[in-house]
């Protein structure tokens, strides 16, 4: 079966989960880190949106820039 592509909504509910937040909560466009967002956690995402999604980032292309509207772009999130 050929992996589902990753969607904004995707990703905010994801990183809601991983925070223990509502998805309503969690803004597109500001830093995560300031939610509480931190390295073993962005690994975590990115490790599930590979197996999920098949996703090709880095890990450095998130930390580096660490705001769903930044991560869409990069993971080609429809």
């Amino acid at each position: 079966m050929a992996p589902t592509p990753l969607t904004v909504a995707r990703i905010r509910a994801d990183v809601a989960d991983c925070l223990g937040e509502d998805p309503a909560d969690i803004p597109v466009d500001e830093s995560l880190v300031d939610y509480g967002l931190d390295s073993v956690r962005i690994m975590t995402l990115l490790e599930r949106w590979r197996r999920e999604h098949a996703v090709t980032a880095g890990f450095a292309d998130l930390a580096e820039r660490p705001a769903i509207s930044a991560w869409a772009a990069l993971l080609g999130a429809a």
